[in-house]
């Protein structure tokens, strides 16, 4: 899974043929490393993606539209200054690197024609996005990368932009025959990584795909090649790159099962065979959307969670903690009856004592057993029994109290770890904001000052429709898993939640339907499996039962419950369903 030079070539040439001659329209930043661009060309608006997120580096056209900050960071604010309304005359890409050029021309404060650079650069960690005068001069950059940063370049306002050569590589579509030839041979690495180490732009994926075209063994040292054997490899390459150079791209997207595994700009004939799947695309924008919009949405949400999440975990560690010690401490008042037995025994046998002993052995009347009881010798036999109730009593009162307390803790910690399930199933940050409301509410987040407006509460349950018409419903946190089960199901109405683990409440809307079908009930199992801690385990039990027999106990966290004679299934989690 390489964003790699072909296809970034792909989307050159995609980007140039809707782009090119367009005009912008719109900018705007919803993330402090993202662009969002609308173009109008061809009496057609186009949405331009732009990420350089460390995590996910992303450009692609888009259909969905994001919500922006009130205030636009001052990025935005220069690029629509300056080409707010710009034309778009060409986009580039500079060889086979992971770059793509797009150069603009707009109108200055005086009215006269200026012409721009934007510079999107895809390259992992290193990812950015540059702003640039026609001479290359740096006006701005969405990362700012100081000399302290890097040794090799720094993208900061008013130096030299230039593309960094930190590992010396030829271009394979302009290398020769014989510089390639060298190359390899020269190389003792194994041959798939001698070509993507040795070429620019060539991934990993893609290197192996070439060594299966030219059907030679990737992980062959490239320097054992004979010539004929090379020769092939570079007229395999050739053809290639005479594809990318007139753009007779192919992206698709290689499936096991229902995962994808990998994509390109090219049918993968590697992946030929039993067990795997291939489904193509018109448009390597709309490849790269489906492959990576949910997973830069669940990398985003992690970002903006990561302070809730460690907020959570360090509650979490401290309830642990307690737990165990209140555990140990309460293992440690199973003796307590012991002493009491002592103070009895003493009691009734206490009158054969002389005095001065360190023990005495008497017949345990509860076990029929002799027993030896330790004995302080400067006490008299009444002050060593009442001595041993001491004890007892002492013993009996921390047993009471540690009762309580570890219930107490136990309960605490069932509540963060719903809370920490909850973080793992947000997907939006209105999903967040509900959360981040609970954690104020019982102390673990500070409260807001008095006059600081509440935030809007826009995030709803999950809602799916079974495979027979049926309604089901899935909390997405503790404030949901409670309103579901308490006033959105009837009393008829069935409820699932995993088994002995966090997740959320979901609810099987009956329809007033005394008979529902077993499928309904497996969907709705399988929900809850999956919308729990137990996500990743192969199967999982579910509690269910209707909704009329569950109960809230008084003064519990929200979306804790109680329920007896339940009924009980065994669900693979699976979220196969639509949402509505």
């Amino acid at each position: 899974m390489a964003f790699d030079g072909i296809t970034i070539a792909n989307l050159v040439h995609e980007l140039s043929g809707a782009l090119a001659g367009g005009r912008i329209s719109k900018i705007a930043q919803p993330e402090k490393d993202e662009l969002l661009i609308t173009i109008k060309n061809n009496r057609e608006n186009y949405r331009l993606q732009i990420s350089a997120s460390a995590s996910l580096p992303l450009i692609y056209l888009t259909g969905k539209n994001k919500t922006s900050p009130l205030t636009a960071p001052n990025f935005c604010m220069l690029l629509r200054k300056h080409i707010g309304s710009a034309r778009i005359l060409s986009v580039t890409q500079p060889g086979l690197e992971r770059i793509i050029e797009f150069k603009l021309e707009h109108l200055d404060e005086m009215g006269d024609v200026c012409r721009k650079r934007l510079i999107v650069e895809i390259m992992g960690k290193h990812s950015n996005i540059i702003f640039c005068r026609e001479d290359g001069v740096i006006l701005d950059s969405i990362k700012h990368v100081s000399a302290n940063m890097s040794s090799v370049r720094e993208v900061l306002p008013g130096r030299e932009y230039f593309i960094p050569q930190t590992i010396s590589k030829a271009d394979p579509l302009t290398v020769a025959e014989a510089d390639f030839m060298s190359l390899m041979k020269s190389s003792p690495m194994p041959l798939q990584k001698a070509i993507y180490s040795r070429l620019t732009g060539i991934s990993p994926i893609m290197s192996q795909e070439l060594c299966h075209l030219a059907s030679l063994d990737g992980d062959r040292s490239a320097g054992d090649c004979t010539e004929p054997e090379l020769i092939h490899l570079y007229h395999t390459l050739r053809l290639l790159m005479e594809d990318v150079s007139q753009g007779r791209f192919s992206p698709a997207i290689v499936y096991e099962g229902d995962t994808p595994v990998e994509y390109a700009a090219f049918p993968l004939t590697c992946f030929e065979g039993s067990g795997y799947s291939r489904k193509d695309y018109a448009s390597i924008s709309a490849l790269l959307e489906d492959f990576y919009a949910s997973r830069d949405a669940l990398t985003r949400i992690r970002q903006k969670s990561a302070d809730l999440r460690r907020i959570v975990q360090t509650a979490l560690e401290r309830e642990y903690k307690k737990y165990d010690l209140q555990a140990k401490q309460l293992k440690d008042t199973e003796k307590r009856e012991k002493y009491r037995v002592y103070g009895e025994l003493l009691n009734t046998y206490g009158y054969e004592l002389a005095g001065g002993e360190k023990s005495f052995s008497c017949l345990n009347y509860y076990t029929n057993e002799e027993i030896t009881i330790p004995l302080d010798p400067q006490l008299t036999a009444r002050e060593n029994a009442q001595k041993h109730f001491d004890k007892y009593n002492k013993l009996k009162r921390t047993y009471e109290a540690l009762s309580q307390l570890t219930q107490e803790t136990r309960r605490e910690i069932d509540h963060l770890e719903s809370i920490s399930s909850s973080l793992d199933i947000a997907q939006t940050e209105s999903d967040l904001v509900q959360i981040k409301e609970e954690l104020m509410e019982y102390g673990y987040v500070k409260k807001r000052r008095a006059g600081d407006k509440a935030p809007k509460i826009t995030s709803r349950p999950f809602h799916y429709r079974s495979s027979d018409g049926y309604d089901i419903y899935v909390g997405k946190n503790n404030y949901q898993n409670e309103e579901l089960t308490f006033k959105l199901a009837s009393g008829n109405d069935w409820w699932f939640h995993a088994k002995g683990i966090p997740g959320s409440h979901v609810i099987l809307k009956v329809q007033g339907q005394d008979e529902v079908p077993d499928r309904a009930f497996e969907e709705a199992g399988a929900l809850a499996a999956y919308y729990s801690k137990g996500r990743d385990n192969d199967k999982v039990e579910v509690d269910y039962i209707q909704k009329k027999h569950i109960k809230k106990p008084a003064g519990t966290a929200p979306g804790f419950v109680i329920y007896h004679t339940n009924y009980s299934l065994v669900a693979s989690p699976s979220c196969s369903l639509q949402e509505v």
